[in-house]
């Protein structure tokens, strides 16, 4: 029987340089969303045996002597990975416990790809929170890409973010973004500056100001910039490290594929070059 609980923040421990910003980002997601930490740990393909270095990821307690000696083989057997997981998994419990954080924090040990483990908690989760780099060979694009509910993607050390950037370009995936954000108490307090890229035409003025106008009747602190700019990922990266905000936020692969193709993908673009965390909302 899956021991997952409805609407979780789902923290992503496959990626050894960011297990304790994954923590810490999930411990303020799951505060301001009044929701339990499922804390998730794939372990790697049978094809891939090498020794996974989770070692000092966190200094919680004398097991980290024991994931020194896991790193230390160049291959590990299955058992061995298994054991490696659950003693990841127990240190990650032990770190947000020392937090004294108060809602309920559990384990996930999942025998399968990081991909099929993102496939498994979609439906029920509320948010998944992930490393910029993960482990396994798998590609933060392809993952990001099978998730239907919202990823959060950080950098180490996580910093608790007071303002943030809505990218909105008036398309179908931005508007159920805008309508999410109206509800959800993640970023109630912050401040939300509200961008659109694009020419400033009385199509795109009258769009931007309609979004701006439903956050501030959901009560959200925002401002909102239209910028004339052919490219989208530099003109929002230019914004949000002018105004030094925190928090980027975005919908997931908008875009085309042929689109994609032929000029590239914003969503990659941002997710290669912003160093804040970053909020992707899947595409409609």
């Amino acid at each position: 029987m899956s021991n997952l609980k409805l609407d979780s923040v789902i923290a992503c421990l496959d990626c050894p340089n960011h297990v304790q910003a994954v923590l810490d980002a999930s411990m303020w997601a799951s505060k301001r969303l009044q929701a339990p930490i499922g804390l998730l740990h794939a372990v790697p393909s049978l094809q891939q045996k090498a020794a996974v270095d989770y070692s000092g990821c966190l200094n919680i307690d004398d097991e980290n002597a024991l994931l020194d000696q896991f790193t230390s083989h160049e291959h590990l057997s299955n058992s061995e990975l298994k054991v490696q997981g659950k003693l990841l998994l127990h240190q990650a419990a032990a770190y947000c416990a020392q937090y004294r954080h108060k809602h309920k924090i559990y384990t996930l040990h999942r025998h399968e790809q990081l991909s099929d483990s993102i496939d498994y908690v979609n439906d029920k989760a509320q948010l998944v929170v992930i490393g910029h780099r993960v482990t396994c060979k798998s590609n933060l694009s392809q993952l990001i890409r099978l998730s239907h509910c919202p990823i959060l993607v950080t950098h180490a050390p996580f910093s608790t973010p007071t303002t943030a950037l809505l990218a909105f370009d008036n398309r179908a995936t931005s508007h159920k973004l805008l309508n999410w954000l109206c509800k959800t108490p993640l970023v109630r307090t912050l401040t939300i500056h509200i961008v659109m890229v694009g020419k400033e035409n009385s199509e795109n003025c009258d769009a931007l100001r309609e979004a701006y106008a439903r956050l501030k009747q959901a009560g959200i602190s925002c401002k909102k910039s239209l910028l004339d700019c052919r490219d989208v990922s530099a003109a929002l990266n230019y914004y949000q490290n002018e105004h030094n905000i925190g928090l980027l936020i975005t919908g997931a692969f908008g875009q085309s594929r042929l689109r994609e193709l032929l000029k590239g993908s914003d969503t990659k673009k941002l997710l290669g070059s912003t160093k804040t965390p970053y909020l992707l909302f899947p595409k409609v």
